[in-house]
């Protein structure tokens, strides 16, 4: 039996998917490619001008042990987990109350409210970063990673607020009507029946929360300043101004710097992934 013209179209698209497939992952992958090739050559290639040629020597050990020994990107790194873990914990945590507030209570100023905390995605953060410098030097938390985390959680409240906002409008009113009806209380409602049902919202925006957070560098470089202080971002900029042509040890910081947030999704995969499709289909 021949195929008719829509199995012969269907088949036509199929292998160009798979044509195109392929090479849109390649042109994806090469400068990642060429960052972790660029991590293991030695110094002599960088200097020769090999910087897409393949390595003459593999010097994994040496480089990466190096970025650790002779930089103080162990600090670095430290900096960054200090920012990013409390201000994941503190926009999740303030945006699970405000999305239920918003999305459970029916009061006049209620939608102002959340239409207040949906603008406020939209204004640059370049326009204040003066604003912003100012009152953290007035506040006292500048160059401190205290007030870096609190400015992140202030800045990531109004997109976590309509993330979750809009996830617990989706639940079953009726489980909440249920429970008032037998006397439970507000604050239990919402630690005991609503809460549990926003794991997997809960899972997929600490993800991509803690992925922004950790790969800032606006911010980063303008409240803070210093190895003291200053997150992995920001770290791997002054070491590009330290060694002007030793890149291979910048690359090597940069896969370092990498690994947190792909580790983060690895592990959060499962929950991500269902927080992200959940109610996709019925």
């Amino acid at each position: 039996m021949f195929p008719t013209p829509v199995e012969k179209t269907s088949a036509k698209v199929r292998i160009g998917y798979q044509v195109a497939l392929p090479i849109a992952l390649i042109l994806w992958l090469l400068p990642l490619i060429a960052v972790a090739l660029t991590s293991i050559r030695s110094a002599g290639d960088i200097n020769a001008g090999n910087y897409w040629g393949w390595p003459s020597s593999f010097n994994l050990v040496e480089n990466y042990t190096a970025i650790f020994t002779n930089t103080p990107i162990g600090q670095y790194l430290l900096n960054s987990f200090k920012v990013t873990i409390p201000t994941v914990i503190g926009a999740v945590a303030l945006s699970c109350m405000t999305g239920f507030a918003l999305a459970v209570y029916k009061f006049k100023s209620s939608l102002p409210i959340f239409f207040l905390f949906v603008a406020g995605n939209f204004v640059p953060f370049q326009i204040l970063m003066v604003p912003v410098r100012d009152l953290t030097l007035h506040m006292g938390v500048y160059n401190t990673w205290q007030g870096l985390a609190l400015f992140h959680i202030a800045f990531q409240t109004g997109f976590c607020t309509l993330f979750m906002r809009n996830f617990i409008k989706a639940l079953p009113f009726e489980l909440i009507e249920a429970a008032r009806v037998e006397g439970v209380s507000e604050i239990r409602i919402f630690w005991y029946v609503v809460l549990p049902l926003m794991k997997p919202a809960i899972a997929a925006l600490a993800v991509l929360i803690f992925t922004f957070i950790w790969n800032d560098y606006f911010w980063a470089t303008v409240l803070t300043q210093g190895a003291d202080n200053q997150p992995i971002t920001a770290g791997l900029y002054s070491l590009n101004g330290q060694w002007v042509s030793s890149w291979h040890l910048v690359s090597a910081g940069s896969i370092v710097a990498a690994l947190p947030p792909v580790a983060m999704f690895f592990l959060m995969q499962k929950h991500f992934i269902a927080g992200l499709t959940l109610g996709a289909v019925k």
